[in-house]
Protein backbone atom coordinates (compact mmCIF):
# COMPACT_ATOMS: atom_id res chain seq x y z
CA UNK A 1 0.00 0.00 0.00
CA UNK A 2 1.31 3.35 -1.03
CA UNK A 3 -0.28 6.60 0.00
CA UNK A 4 0.23 8.77 -3.11
CA UNK A 5 2.17 12.48 -2.18
CA UNK A 6 -0.78 15.22 -3.18
CA UNK A 7 -1.67 14.69 -6.69
CA UNK A 8 -4.59 17.31 -7.07
CA UNK A 9 -4.64 20.86 -6.12
CA UNK A 10 -7.99 22.18 -4.83
CA UNK A 11 -9.17 25.08 -6.76
CA UNK A 12 -12.79 26.09 -5.07
CA UNK A 13 -15.31 25.31 -2.92
CA UNK A 14 -18.71 26.50 -3.31
CA UNK A 15 -22.16 24.54 -2.54
CA UNK A 16 -24.96 22.73 -4.65
CA UNK A 17 -28.50 22.50 -3.45
CA UNK A 18 -30.04 19.12 -5.19
CA UNK A 19 -33.29 17.42 -4.59
CA UNK A 20 -30.75 14.76 -2.06
CA UNK A 21 -29.50 18.08 0.18
CA UNK A 22 -27.05 21.03 0.10
CA UNK A 23 -23.80 19.80 -0.76
CA UNK A 24 -20.18 21.46 -0.50
CA UNK A 25 -18.91 21.47 -3.58
CA UNK A 26 -15.16 21.42 -4.31
CA UNK A 27 -13.40 21.46 -7.50
CA UNK A 28 -10.06 19.83 -7.68
CA UNK A 29 -7.36 20.27 -10.62
CA UNK A 30 -4.85 17.04 -11.56
CA UNK A 31 -1.37 17.14 -12.38
CA UNK A 32 -2.44 16.02 -16.07
CA UNK A 33 -4.80 19.50 -16.18
CA UNK A 34 -8.21 17.47 -15.78
CA UNK A 35 -10.75 19.09 -13.37
CA UNK A 36 -12.74 16.85 -11.27
CA UNK A 37 -15.68 17.81 -8.65
CA UNK A 38 -16.16 16.30 -5.20
CA UNK A 39 -19.76 16.75 -3.73
CA UNK A 40 -19.56 16.19 0.23
CA UNK A 41 -22.53 15.84 2.14
CA UNK A 42 -22.55 16.28 6.12
CA UNK A 43 -19.43 15.20 8.15
CA UNK A 44 -17.78 11.94 6.22
CA UNK A 45 -14.38 12.66 7.70
CA UNK A 46 -15.33 12.36 11.11
CA UNK A 47 -18.05 9.12 9.85
CA UNK A 48 -14.65 7.96 8.26
CA UNK A 49 -13.30 6.92 11.85
CA UNK A 50 -16.77 5.02 13.02
CA UNK A 51 -17.54 1.34 12.62
CA UNK A 52 -19.92 2.17 9.72
CA UNK A 53 -17.50 4.68 7.48
CA UNK A 54 -19.20 7.51 4.86
CA UNK A 55 -20.88 6.39 1.31
CA UNK A 56 -18.69 7.41 -1.66
CA UNK A 57 -19.16 7.29 -5.23
CA UNK A 58 -16.34 7.29 -7.45
CA UNK A 59 -18.20 8.17 -10.88
CA UNK A 60 -16.40 8.23 -13.94
CA UNK A 61 -17.92 11.03 -16.21
CA UNK A 62 -20.37 9.40 -19.19
CA UNK A 63 -21.76 12.42 -21.25
CA UNK A 64 -24.62 9.66 -23.34
CA UNK A 65 -25.45 8.21 -19.85
CA UNK A 66 -25.37 11.63 -17.17
CA UNK A 67 -26.16 14.61 -19.45
CA UNK A 68 -28.15 12.36 -22.13
CA UNK A 69 -30.16 9.77 -20.63
CA UNK A 70 -28.78 7.02 -22.39
CA UNK A 71 -29.64 3.35 -21.67
CA UNK A 72 -26.91 1.58 -23.36
CA UNK A 73 -25.31 1.42 -20.33
CA UNK A 74 -26.56 2.49 -15.93
CA UNK A 75 -24.29 5.22 -15.85
CA UNK A 76 -26.82 8.05 -15.46
CA UNK A 77 -28.92 6.15 -13.30
CA UNK A 78 -25.89 5.09 -11.11
CA UNK A 79 -25.10 8.70 -10.53
CA UNK A 80 -28.79 9.72 -9.44
CA UNK A 81 -28.65 6.52 -7.19
CA UNK A 82 -25.26 7.24 -5.72
CA UNK A 83 -26.39 11.16 -4.59
CA UNK A 84 -30.36 9.37 -3.57
CA UNK A 85 -28.56 6.80 -1.07
CA UNK A 86 -25.78 9.61 0.42
CA UNK A 87 -28.51 12.18 0.65
CA UNK A 88 -30.77 9.06 2.65
CA UNK A 89 -27.73 8.57 4.79
CA UNK A 90 -26.99 12.18 5.40
CA UNK A 91 -23.25 12.30 4.86
CA UNK A 92 -21.12 10.94 2.18
CA UNK A 93 -19.02 11.91 -0.90
CA UNK A 94 -19.75 11.61 -4.41
CA UNK A 95 -16.38 12.64 -6.84
CA UNK A 96 -17.14 13.12 -10.71
CA UNK A 97 -14.37 12.20 -12.68
CA UNK A 98 -13.63 13.96 -15.63
CA UNK A 99 -11.16 12.27 -18.47
CA UNK A 100 -12.80 9.00 -17.30
CA UNK A 101 -15.56 9.12 -20.76
CA UNK A 102 -15.59 5.50 -22.16
CA UNK A 103 -13.35 4.27 -19.43
CA UNK A 104 -11.02 6.43 -20.92
CA UNK A 105 -10.67 5.97 -23.74
CA UNK A 106 -12.44 9.53 -24.69
CA UNK A 107 -16.07 10.54 -26.07
CA UNK A 108 -15.15 10.04 -29.76
CA UNK A 109 -13.65 6.73 -29.56
CA UNK A 110 -16.49 5.40 -26.98
CA UNK A 111 -18.95 6.57 -29.49
CA UNK A 112 -16.69 4.04 -32.38
CA UNK A 113 -16.78 1.48 -30.11
CA UNK A 114 -20.62 1.98 -29.64
CA UNK A 115 -20.88 1.68 -33.59
CA UNK A 116 -18.89 -1.64 -33.25
CA UNK A 117 -21.14 -2.85 -30.72
CA UNK A 118 -24.00 -2.49 -32.72
CA UNK A 119 -22.97 -4.60 -35.32
CA UNK A 120 -22.87 -7.35 -32.74
CA UNK A 121 -18.91 -6.96 -30.97
CA UNK A 122 -19.51 -6.73 -26.72
CA UNK A 123 -17.74 -3.65 -24.90
CA UNK A 124 -15.06 -5.47 -24.17
CA UNK A 125 -13.91 -6.71 -27.90
CA UNK A 126 -15.22 -3.16 -29.63
CA UNK A 127 -12.40 -1.55 -27.73
CA UNK A 128 -9.83 -4.25 -28.38
CA UNK A 129 -10.74 -3.82 -32.46
CA UNK A 130 -9.89 -0.42 -32.06
CA UNK A 131 -6.98 -0.89 -30.71
CA UNK A 132 -7.63 0.43 -27.12
CA UNK A 133 -7.59 -1.00 -24.06
CA UNK A 134 -10.33 -2.40 -21.84
CA UNK A 135 -10.12 0.15 -19.02
CA UNK A 136 -7.86 2.88 -19.03
CA UNK A 137 -8.95 4.38 -16.01
CA UNK A 138 -6.94 4.98 -12.85
CA UNK A 139 -8.31 6.26 -9.44
CA UNK A 140 -5.01 8.33 -8.06
CA UNK A 141 -6.79 11.67 -8.22
CA UNK A 142 -9.72 10.26 -6.26
CA UNK A 143 -7.35 8.82 -4.15
CA UNK A 144 -5.88 12.18 -3.27
CA UNK A 145 -8.92 14.05 -3.05
CA UNK A 146 -10.18 11.47 -0.40
CA UNK A 147 -7.15 11.90 1.58
CA UNK A 148 -7.53 15.71 0.74
CA UNK A 149 -10.96 15.55 2.54
CA UNK A 150 -9.85 13.67 5.54
CA UNK A 151 -11.78 10.63 4.33
CA UNK A 152 -9.41 7.25 4.44
CA UNK A 153 -11.83 4.63 5.57
CA UNK A 154 -14.98 3.86 3.04
CA UNK A 155 -17.90 2.12 2.13
CA UNK A 156 -17.86 2.27 -1.69
CA UNK A 157 -20.78 2.70 -3.45
CA UNK A 158 -20.31 0.49 -6.61
CA UNK A 159 -20.32 -3.64 -8.05
CA UNK A 160 -16.43 -2.70 -9.83
CA UNK A 161 -13.93 -4.55 -7.52
CA UNK A 162 -11.24 -3.09 -9.39
CA UNK A 163 -12.34 0.19 -7.67
CA UNK A 164 -11.98 -0.98 -4.31
CA UNK A 165 -7.96 -2.67 -4.99
CA UNK A 166 -6.90 0.70 -6.60
CA UNK A 167 -7.71 2.40 -3.92
CA UNK A 168 -6.52 0.09 -1.02
CA UNK A 169 -3.14 0.65 -3.65
CA UNK A 170 -3.83 4.45 -2.97
CA UNK A 171 -4.11 3.98 0.87
CA UNK A 172 -8.06 4.34 1.33
CA UNK A 173 -9.32 1.26 3.15
CA UNK A 174 -12.71 0.08 1.53
CA UNK A 175 -14.78 -1.52 4.01
CA UNK A 176 -17.03 -2.65 2.03
CA UNK A 177 -18.71 -2.32 -1.52
CA UNK A 178 -22.58 -1.73 -1.48
CA UNK A 179 -24.78 -1.84 -4.75
CA UNK A 180 -27.04 0.75 -5.91
CA UNK A 181 -30.70 0.29 -6.66
CA UNK A 182 -29.88 0.72 -10.32
CA UNK A 183 -32.12 -2.22 -12.47
CA UNK A 184 -30.46 -3.98 -15.85
CA UNK A 185 -32.96 -3.04 -18.84
CA UNK A 186 -33.59 -4.45 -21.98
CA UNK A 187 -31.10 -1.95 -23.75
CA UNK A 188 -28.04 -2.59 -21.70
CA UNK A 189 -28.52 -6.01 -20.39
CA UNK A 190 -25.60 -6.92 -23.35
CA UNK A 191 -23.60 -4.26 -21.49
CA UNK A 192 -24.12 -5.48 -18.00
CA UNK A 193 -23.32 -8.91 -18.96
CA UNK A 194 -19.96 -8.30 -20.48
CA UNK A 195 -19.13 -6.08 -17.36
CA UNK A 196 -19.51 -9.19 -14.97
CA UNK A 197 -18.46 -12.14 -17.25
CA UNK A 198 -15.59 -10.38 -18.75
CA UNK A 199 -14.52 -7.65 -16.15
CA UNK A 200 -14.97 -9.05 -12.84
CA UNK A 201 -17.98 -7.09 -11.60
CA UNK A 202 -20.47 -8.30 -8.91
CA UNK A 203 -22.89 -11.44 -10.15
CA UNK A 204 -26.29 -9.98 -9.98
CA UNK A 205 -28.87 -10.19 -7.32
CA UNK A 206 -32.42 -11.49 -7.15
CA UNK A 207 -35.07 -9.63 -5.16
CA UNK A 208 -34.37 -12.56 -2.70
CA UNK A 209 -31.04 -11.84 -2.46
CA UNK A 210 -31.50 -8.17 -1.71
CA UNK A 211 -34.26 -8.16 0.41
CA UNK A 212 -32.04 -11.05 2.74
CA UNK A 213 -29.42 -8.88 3.11
CA UNK A 214 -31.73 -5.58 3.51
CA UNK A 215 -33.15 -7.47 6.96
CA UNK A 216 -29.59 -8.51 7.71
CA UNK A 217 -29.51 -4.83 8.33
CA UNK A 218 -27.00 -3.95 5.53
CA UNK A 219 -27.61 -3.48 1.96
CA UNK A 220 -25.80 -5.77 -0.42
CA UNK A 221 -23.38 -5.64 -3.11
CA UNK A 222 -23.89 -6.15 -6.82
CA UNK A 223 -26.00 -5.68 -9.68
CA UNK A 224 -29.94 -6.31 -9.01
CA UNK A 225 -32.96 -7.09 -11.25
CA UNK A 226 -35.53 -4.86 -11.11
CA UNK A 227 -37.20 -6.26 -8.34
CA UNK A 228 -34.41 -5.83 -6.37
CA UNK A 229 -33.61 -2.50 -7.33
CA UNK A 230 -36.98 -1.08 -6.32
CA UNK A 231 -36.75 -3.11 -2.48
CA UNK A 232 -33.31 -1.65 -2.15
CA UNK A 233 -34.28 1.81 -3.37
CA UNK A 234 -37.67 1.72 -1.32
CA UNK A 235 -36.29 0.00 2.06
CA UNK A 236 -32.36 0.97 2.30
CA UNK A 237 -32.49 4.41 3.96
CA UNK A 238 -34.37 2.09 7.03
CA UNK A 239 -31.52 -0.24 7.43
CA UNK A 240 -29.07 2.34 8.92
CA UNK A 241 -27.97 1.55 12.70
CA UNK A 242 -29.28 2.95 15.42
CA UNK A 243 -32.65 3.76 16.25
CA UNK A 244 -35.82 4.39 14.10
CA UNK A 245 -39.20 5.32 14.83
CA UNK A 246 -41.54 4.75 11.67
CA UNK A 247 -45.40 5.43 11.59
CA UNK A 248 -47.29 3.35 9.24
CA UNK A 249 -51.18 4.18 8.26
CA UNK A 250 -53.36 3.37 5.52
CA UNK A 251 -56.56 5.29 4.85
CA UNK A 252 -59.07 6.50 2.38
CA UNK A 253 -58.37 9.36 0.01
CA UNK A 254 -60.98 11.25 2.29
CA UNK A 255 -59.20 10.38 5.79
CA UNK A 256 -60.59 7.86 7.27
CA UNK A 257 -58.84 4.26 8.29
CA UNK A 258 -62.35 2.50 8.77
CA UNK A 259 -66.09 2.67 8.31
CA UNK A 260 -68.47 4.05 10.94
CA UNK A 261 -68.92 0.67 12.06
CA UNK A 262 -65.49 0.10 12.44
CA UNK A 263 -65.27 -2.54 9.65
CA UNK A 264 -61.59 -2.23 7.98
CA UNK A 265 -61.20 -5.10 6.03
CA UNK A 266 -59.42 -4.07 4.08
CA UNK A 267 -59.01 0.10 3.28
CA UNK A 268 -55.92 -0.89 0.80
CA UNK A 269 -55.10 -3.46 -1.57
CA UNK A 270 -52.55 -6.57 -1.16
CA UNK A 271 -49.55 -4.72 -2.40
CA UNK A 272 -50.21 -2.48 0.51
CA UNK A 273 -50.39 -5.32 3.00
CA UNK A 274 -47.06 -6.91 1.76
CA UNK A 275 -45.25 -3.19 1.94
CA UNK A 276 -46.60 -3.57 5.48
CA UNK A 277 -44.77 -7.04 6.02
CA UNK A 278 -41.98 -5.63 5.22
CA UNK A 279 -41.66 -2.90 7.35
CA UNK A 280 -42.73 -5.08 10.09
CA UNK A 281 -39.39 -7.65 8.96
CA UNK A 282 -37.33 -4.35 9.08
CA UNK A 283 -38.09 -3.25 12.97
CA UNK A 284 -37.52 -5.10 16.42
CA UNK A 285 -41.08 -4.27 17.79
CA UNK A 286 -44.85 -3.19 16.22
CA UNK A 287 -46.97 -0.76 18.36
CA UNK A 288 -50.73 -0.70 18.26
CA UNK A 289 -53.40 0.86 20.41
CA UNK A 290 -56.00 -1.61 22.07
CA UNK A 291 -58.95 -0.32 20.23
CA UNK A 292 -57.60 -1.74 17.07
CA UNK A 293 -56.44 -5.16 18.49
CA UNK A 294 -59.74 -5.12 19.63
CA UNK A 295 -61.73 -4.18 16.02
CA UNK A 296 -59.35 -5.85 13.83
CA UNK A 297 -57.97 -9.18 16.06
CA UNK A 298 -54.70 -8.98 14.27
CA UNK A 299 -51.53 -11.38 14.57
CA UNK A 300 -49.15 -8.32 13.49
CA UNK A 301 -46.48 -10.80 12.38
CA UNK A 302 -44.05 -11.14 9.28
CA UNK A 303 -46.42 -13.49 7.35
CA UNK A 304 -45.98 -11.86 3.28
CA UNK A 305 -42.41 -11.79 3.62
CA UNK A 306 -39.46 -13.93 4.56
CA UNK A 307 -38.14 -12.12 7.51
CA UNK A 308 -38.87 -12.78 11.44
CA UNK A 309 -41.77 -11.23 13.07
CA UNK A 310 -40.90 -8.28 15.65
CA UNK A 311 -42.08 -7.85 19.45
CA UNK A 312 -46.00 -7.02 19.35
CA UNK A 313 -46.39 -3.61 21.75
CA UNK A 314 -50.40 -3.14 22.85
CA UNK A 315 -51.26 -0.15 24.48
CA UNK A 316 -53.87 -1.22 26.77
CA UNK A 317 -54.16 1.69 29.93
CA UNK A 318 -57.39 0.27 31.28
CA UNK A 319 -55.94 -3.41 30.75
CA UNK A 320 -59.33 -4.06 28.97
CA UNK A 321 -58.38 -6.80 26.05
CA UNK A 322 -59.68 -10.42 26.79
CA UNK A 323 -57.23 -13.15 26.85
CA UNK A 324 -58.81 -15.12 23.86
CA UNK A 325 -57.44 -12.40 21.35
CA UNK A 326 -54.87 -13.67 19.59
CA UNK A 327 -51.88 -11.41 19.88
CA UNK A 328 -52.82 -12.67 23.46
CA UNK A 329 -53.10 -16.28 22.96
CA UNK A 330 -51.26 -17.44 20.09
CA UNK A 331 -47.56 -17.31 20.85
CA UNK A 332 -46.58 -16.42 17.79
CA UNK A 333 -44.12 -14.10 19.28
CA UNK A 334 -43.36 -11.90 22.19
CA UNK A 335 -45.65 -9.91 23.24
CA UNK A 336 -45.47 -6.55 25.52
CA UNK A 337 -49.19 -5.77 26.74
CA UNK A 338 -48.69 -2.20 28.07
CA UNK A 339 -50.98 -1.30 30.86
CA UNK A 340 -51.55 1.57 33.26
CA UNK A 341 -49.93 1.63 37.20
CA UNK A 342 -53.41 1.08 38.46
CA UNK A 343 -55.24 -1.47 35.80
CA UNK A 344 -56.16 -4.68 37.56
CA UNK A 345 -54.10 -7.19 34.63
CA UNK A 346 -54.65 -11.42 34.86
CA UNK A 347 -52.26 -12.91 36.79
CA UNK A 348 -52.33 -16.19 34.20
CA UNK A 349 -51.62 -14.38 30.82
CA UNK A 350 -49.54 -16.55 28.60
CA UNK A 351 -45.44 -17.11 28.76
CA UNK A 352 -45.24 -15.55 25.99
CA UNK A 353 -47.15 -11.85 26.94
CA UNK A 354 -44.72 -9.94 29.67
CA UNK A 355 -46.83 -6.90 31.47
CA UNK A 356 -45.14 -3.72 31.05
CA UNK A 357 -46.87 -0.85 33.47
CA UNK A 358 -46.31 2.57 32.13
CA UNK A 359 -47.82 5.98 33.71
CA UNK A 360 -50.66 7.83 32.56
CA UNK A 361 -50.64 11.25 30.88
CA UNK A 362 -52.15 13.89 29.89
CA UNK A 363 -50.62 14.57 26.04
CA UNK A 364 -51.49 18.05 25.02
CA UNK A 365 -51.91 16.52 22.09
CA UNK A 366 -55.59 16.49 21.61
CA UNK A 367 -54.68 12.62 22.71
CA UNK A 368 -56.77 11.65 25.02
CA UNK A 369 -55.19 10.59 28.55
CA UNK A 370 -52.87 7.61 28.06
CA UNK A 371 -49.18 6.64 27.33
CA UNK A 372 -46.99 9.57 26.42
CA UNK A 373 -45.25 8.21 23.25
CA UNK A 374 -41.59 9.11 24.73
CA UNK A 375 -42.58 7.05 27.80
CA UNK A 376 -43.09 4.21 25.63
CA UNK A 377 -40.33 4.28 23.56
CA UNK A 378 -37.77 4.55 26.16
CA UNK A 379 -39.46 1.20 27.87
CA UNK A 380 -38.87 -0.32 24.39
CA UNK A 381 -35.32 1.09 24.13
CA UNK A 382 -34.63 -0.81 27.86
CA UNK A 383 -35.42 -4.01 26.49
CA UNK A 384 -33.31 -3.46 23.86
CA UNK A 385 -36.00 -2.80 20.96
CA UNK A 386 -34.77 0.29 19.62
CA UNK A 387 -36.48 0.03 15.97
CA UNK A 388 -39.99 0.67 16.36
CA UNK A 389 -42.89 0.62 13.80
CA UNK A 390 -46.28 2.54 15.12
CA UNK A 391 -48.58 0.52 13.17
CA UNK A 392 -51.99 1.72 14.45
CA UNK A 393 -54.74 3.07 14.94
CA UNK A 394 -55.05 6.38 13.25
CA UNK A 395 -55.30 8.05 17.06
CA UNK A 396 -51.93 6.36 18.25
CA UNK A 397 -49.85 7.15 14.90
CA UNK A 398 -50.95 10.68 15.25
CA UNK A 399 -50.06 10.73 18.68
CA UNK A 400 -46.44 10.25 18.01
CA UNK A 401 -46.56 12.24 14.66
CA UNK A 402 -47.85 15.04 17.08
CA UNK A 403 -44.75 14.11 19.64
CA UNK A 404 -42.00 14.64 16.86
CA UNK A 405 -40.79 11.33 17.60
CA UNK A 406 -41.52 9.23 14.26
CA UNK A 407 -38.48 9.75 11.88
CA UNK A 408 -40.65 8.12 8.54
CA UNK A 409 -43.87 8.04 7.83
CA UNK A 410 -45.51 5.79 5.39
CA UNK A 411 -49.39 7.11 4.61
CA UNK A 412 -50.73 4.60 2.35
CA UNK A 413 -54.66 6.08 0.49
CA UNK A 414 -56.81 3.88 -1.64
CA UNK A 415 -59.18 5.36 -4.19
CA UNK A 416 -62.04 4.92 -1.93
CA UNK A 417 -64.70 7.89 -0.25
CA UNK A 418 -65.91 6.39 3.09
CA UNK A 419 -68.16 9.59 4.27
CA UNK A 420 -67.34 9.50 7.84
CA UNK A 421 -65.92 6.74 10.20
CA UNK A 422 -62.78 5.86 12.14
CA UNK A 423 -59.95 8.96 11.58
CA UNK A 424 -56.59 8.37 10.39
CA UNK A 425 -53.78 10.78 10.52
CA UNK A 426 -55.58 13.80 12.89
CA UNK A 427 -52.76 16.67 14.78
CA UNK A 428 -53.66 20.11 15.87
CA UNK A 429 -52.78 22.53 13.04
CA UNK A 430 -51.51 25.48 12.03
CA UNK A 431 -53.55 28.91 10.91
CA UNK A 432 -51.84 29.12 7.85
CA UNK A 433 -50.91 26.69 4.82
CA UNK A 434 -47.48 28.54 5.19
CA UNK A 435 -47.00 26.75 8.34
CA UNK A 436 -48.15 23.68 7.77
CA UNK A 437 -46.05 20.31 8.28
CA UNK A 438 -43.46 19.42 5.33
CA UNK A 439 -41.18 17.24 4.68
CA UNK A 440 -39.18 15.27 1.77
CA UNK A 441 -41.35 13.26 0.65
CA UNK A 442 -41.41 10.18 -2.32
CA UNK A 443 -44.49 8.38 -3.77
CA UNK A 444 -45.01 4.48 -4.53
CA UNK A 445 -47.31 3.00 -6.58
CA UNK A 446 -49.00 -0.08 -4.58
CA UNK A 447 -51.28 -1.43 -6.96
CA UNK A 448 -54.14 0.74 -7.16
CA UNK A 449 -53.29 2.77 -4.02
CA UNK A 450 -50.07 5.69 -3.88
CA UNK A 451 -48.20 5.71 -0.46
CA UNK A 452 -46.56 8.77 0.40
CA UNK A 453 -43.14 8.17 2.75
CA UNK A 454 -42.72 11.27 4.77
CA UNK A 455 -38.72 11.90 5.49
CA UNK A 456 -39.60 13.69 9.47
CA UNK A 457 -35.78 12.78 10.74
CA UNK A 458 -34.86 15.29 7.54
CA UNK A 459 -36.68 17.87 9.65
CA UNK A 460 -35.01 17.77 12.16
CA UNK A 461 -31.72 17.94 10.90
CA UNK A 462 -32.27 21.32 9.02
CA UNK A 463 -33.43 23.04 12.28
Amino acid sequence: MSVPHPAVEKAVATTLATEHGRFAMLGYRDRGGIDHVALVLGDPARASSRARPPLVRLHSECLTGDALGSWRCDCGEQLRAALRLIGAEGSGVLIYLRGHEGRGIGLMSKLRAYALQDEGLDTVDANLRLGLPTDKRDYAAAAAILHDLGVPRIRLLSGNPDKAAQLAELGIEVANRVSMPVAERPENAFYLQTKRLRMGHDAALTSLDVWEGLIDGEAPTGPMTEPGAVLLDRYGPLVRPGSLVIGQLAQSIDGFIASRTGDAAYVSGSEDREHLHRLRALVDAVVVGAATVRADDPQLTVRAVPGGSPARVILDPAATLPPELRVMDDGAAPTLWCIGPDAAAPEDVKPHVAVVRLPIRQTGSGWRSGFAPADVLAALAARGLTRVLVEGGGRVVSAFLSAGLLDRLYLTTAPMLIGDGVPGVRFSGRDRLADALRAPARRFILGSDVCTEFDLAALRHTD
